[in-house]
């Protein structure tokens, strides 16, 4: 694969919810509206789909590549890139979902560690994830490290030892864990065409210090202008500026996690915010009751000044 023609990955990419109807159906009609609302109100423009955000492990492989299909189509001309996430707990379903991102023009996929099976060592997860990327050699492939919920504790630094020899298509590392130290590792052990991207917002100054090349996160959808505001501050070297809009974001989500901050109310969040409709989420995850959703965008309202 050409890394010369390739786009490397930076900056913000808003991980994406997924609009059901209020049926619990998926809901492809919002999909170009919301592609609209990141790009002119956000100004996010890179995108990754069916991860933890977009309840990806609670939809059926159908489900998954419909919606693929549609973010990718719709946001063709408008978005610099589409990252689709392709990871199960299957390995023959995640070579599948891998394949399908190839054929509907994805610029990128990504894969979490299957979390009931779970692998024990850097080697078998890196077999699994050759497994993957045999099936979609010619797309960027990025490993998804979130071991909060897969409860996979391989330490991603060890995973990178090696791994372009495995899987030459390796372009970096979805990074959602709060181990400071690890995530310092992977940027030291980094290729220059590597990306390593941060996705635990709340702390994204402090990946930014140690060499960020971009951040992954759901607080992105309706948080991004604010954030981009952020990134600039820092390479500006404004730190209090870069600063104060952390400690805002942390107050945001301080405030949701105590009335309960889980993909439901952070989708009904966005609905709120956005004026999209994203639709319940799917169970096991309740709905939000309305109350929590309108406590914390009076939060935001009032730390972003949004009238």
């Amino acid at each position: 694969m050409a890394q010369s023609t390739e786009k490397k990955l930076t900056g913000l990419v808003a991980a994406t919810f997924t609009p059901f109807t209020a049926q619990g159906e998926v809901n492809l009609a919002e999909i170009g509206p919301y592609i609209d609302y990141l790009i002119t109100t956000q100004g996010v423009n890179s995108i990754f789909v069916n991860g933890t955000t977009g309840e990806g492990m609670s939809l059926s492989v159908a489900e998954r590549k419909l919606l693929a299909e549609e973010w990718c189509r719709k946001a063709k001309g408008k978005m610099e890139q589409v990252i689709i996430h392709v990871g199960c707990t299957s390995l023959k379903e995640s070579q599948e979902l891998a394949r399908h991102a190839v054929e509907i023009g994805a610029d990128g996929i990504a894969v979490i560690s299957p979390s009931f099976f779970k692998p024990r060592s850097a080697e078998s997860l890196r077999a699994y994830l050759q497994n993957v990327a045999t099936a979609a050699p010619t797309v960027p492939f990025y490993y998804y490290h979130l071991p909060g919920l897969t409860g996979v504790n391989v330490p991603a630094s060890d995973l990178l030892e090696g791994i372009e020899t495995l899987i030459p298509s390796f372009r970096g590392v979805k990074f959602s864990g709060s181990d400071l130290m690890d995530f310092g590792q992977c940027i030291n052990h980094t290729q220059p065409h590597w990306s390593v991207l941060y996705g635990v917002d709340e702390q994204l100054l402090a990946a930014l210090a140690l060499g960020a090349h971009g951040a992954v996160g759901s607080t992105y959808n309706y948080l991004g202008s604010h954030m981009k505001k952020l990134l600039s501050e820092f390479e500006s070297g404004n730190l209090e500026q870069a600063r104060s809009l952390q400690f805002k974001m942390q107050e945001l989500i301080s405030h949701a996690v105590k009335v309960g901050f889980d993909v439901g109310v952070n989708k009904q969040l966005m609905a709120e915010v956005s004026g999209l409709q994203l639709g319940p989420p799917r169970l096991p995850i309740m709905p939000c009751p309305k109350v929590h959703a309108v406590s914390i965008k009076q939060k935001y309202q009032h730390l972003f000044s949004v009238h």
